[in-house]
């Protein structure tokens, strides 16, 4: 009588969900969005299409619990001071999203997404949650709370999606981002001064800003604005 064989490559342990969410942001992290494939997941955690379903559902449901888990993290990791002014918190929550953006530039798109589609779901939810509290501090007339933090929110994320690589584009991985930004600097310099005075003030800073910096003073202006809500 044959014994029978156990079949290679497959695991010996139980797959949790937690551990297929943090193979796909590893997957989307390496690659963006057209690297996560069920196959590509399935070959990574040496299981099956179905246990991967089964535990997250299909692959949306896995982009959108990528995107929770990252951003839920990123806030979690930056609690509010205690001693914290409400600008001090609004200022560390809008880092903490940058950063986390930064880091894993697929995220720009999906948590616009989410936010889009699923107004209420925990991460729309907790971001307005984070940053609605402080609206609230800094003494911003109710009926403008929502307004207030919706503002905040889009320009956190437009800002930061204008420094990430946008899906399909593989500029700023080898250097083409440094050759972008130096061939439009000279393309500026060609414009007459007399017609475009202000766009050659700022060529130099065009080059050289840097874009936390440029971030954090965007913020600084919207709460300079909210405050004078009151």
């Amino acid at each position: 009588m044959t014994t029978p064989t156990r079949r290679p490559g497959r695991r010996n342990q139980v797959l949790s969900r937690d551990q297929i969410v943090a193979a796909a942001i590893e997957l989307l992290d390496a690659g963006g969005e057209g690297a996560l494939t069920v196959r590509a997941l399935s070959e990574r955690l040496t299981t099956g299409a179905g246990a991967i379903a089964y535990h997250v559902g299909k692959r949306d449901d896995l982009l959108d619990a990528a995107t929770e888990t990252v951003v839920t993290a990123a806030l979690a990791a930056t609690p509010a001071p205690a001693a914290s002014t409400p600008a001090e918190e609004i200022r560390e929550a809008a880092l903490a999203l940058f950063d986390a953006i930064t880091a894993h530039p697929w995220l720009a798109t999906r948590l616009t997404l989410q936010i889009v589609r699923n107004p209420v779901g925990p991460v729309t939810v907790g971001i307005f949650e984070r940053l609605g509290r402080q609206v609230q501090a800094l003494g911003v007339p109710e009926e403008r709370w929502f307004d207030a933090a919706s503002t905040l929110r889009d320009y956190i994320l437009g800002a930061v999606s204008q420094n990430v690589r946008i899906e399909g584009d593989t500029s700023g991985t080898d250097g083409d981002a440094d050759r972008e930004e130096h061939a439009a600097s000279a393309s500026l310099q060609e414009l007459t001064p007399e017609t475009y005075p202000f766009m050659h003030a700022i060529i130099g800073r065009m080059r050289d800003h840097d874009d936390r910096e440029q971030f954090l003073t965007g913020i600084a202006v919207i709460l300079d604005g909210l405050t004078r809500l009151r």
